[in-house]
């Protein structure tokens, strides 16, 4: 199948790419800076340059492609800055994949907890819910993935994990560190995207993703201290003092927190709901203490 991946010289986005090439798909990369694709470490057999910001380099893309990959995300930015590039920019992918005729499948990345009753917590939220409605009501055969937290061992958050656990005196955890997550290894998304595309019985689906292991997040630094061979102690913050100190990192290019990233923290546990994907896909998964052997 002929698929065109928008967002894959981030994190995730390289590993989804070889994933596909891997399981014989052609792969169009939409890369924004001539080259991206090579630094990426990307198998891709065409790179274009475009914006999914711009309507017309998007047709021009997706022309001839059956399938959309859509990875498109950020993290920090404006309440604008989210609305054009993630809602905006959606819109003019999932266009141009009507107009290309990619009628195949929409494979749309997402994040756990997203939902009706949070989407108006933060932007980013918000964001991804309105991302979610546009494909669901574009007529284009869908598949919706909905991560929890992503790791690996190139980057993403488990690299700043490690390097706090590695470098500060003591350990930080936010709040009383009671908050349950389900981080899934970067491979496992990557299979999960590769086998959605022609999977029938995923299509027009919404899937929650996460590993194996449910931890809460006292569980999961003694567990990343231990594979580290880490022994400094732990302490816990309140959240108000946290908020504080992020709304002065806010100003910082790259923020290591922001106050939108603890009210997501505060809105409840990061687990998956039920295990439809598990079911669907059937695919092994690496358990947390392998991925964390992995990374360090």
């Amino acid at each position: 199948m002929k698929v065109l991946v928008t967002g894959g010289t981030g994190f995730v986005g390289p590993k989804i790419v070889n994933a596909l090439v891997d399981a014989n798909h052609w792969v169009r990369v939409l890369e924004r800076g001539p080259g991206s694709w090579k630094q990426a470490g990307l198998r891709c057999q065409e790179a274009v340059e475009g914006d999914v910001t711009d309507a017309e380099s998007m047709r021009s893309a997706a022309a001839g492609c059956e399938a959309v990959v859509h990875l498109v995300a950020l993290l920090n930015g404006s309440p604008r800055d989210f609305e054009r590039v993630m809602e905006e920019g959606t819109r003019n992918v999932i266009a141009a994949a009507q107009e290309a005729g990619a009628a195949r499948r929409f494979v749309l990345m997402s994040a756990l907890g997203t939902s009706e009753q949070t989407k108006d917590l933060v932007p980013y939220y918000r964001a991804k819910w309105t991302m979610e409605q546009d494909v669901k009501a574009s007529g284009l055969e869908h598949v919706i993935f909905r991560p929890s937290f992503v790791f690996g061992r190139d980057g993403g958050s488990l690299q700043q994990f490690r390097r706090i656990a590695r470098l500060a005196p003591v350990t930080p955890i936010v709040g009383p560190g009671t908050q349950r997550i389900q981080p899934i290894w970067v491979d496992d998304v990557a299979a999960y995207f590769a086998a959605s595309l022609e999977q029938p019985e995923a299509a027009n689906r919404t899937f929650e993703l996460g590993g194996p292991d449910v931890v809460t997040w006292n569980e999961f630094w003694a567990r990343l201290k231990r594979a580290m061979g880490a022994r400094r102690p732990t302490v816990h913050l309140p959240v108000g003092l946290m908020r504080m100190q992020a709304a002065v990192l806010e100003r910082l290019p790259r923020p290591p927190v922001t106050r939108d990233q603890l009210t997501m923290l505060e809105a409840g546990d990061n687990v998956v709901g039920n295990d439809d994907a598990v079911h669907t896909f059937g695919l092994p998964l690496v358990p947390l203490d392998d991925q964390l052997r992995r990374a360090v």
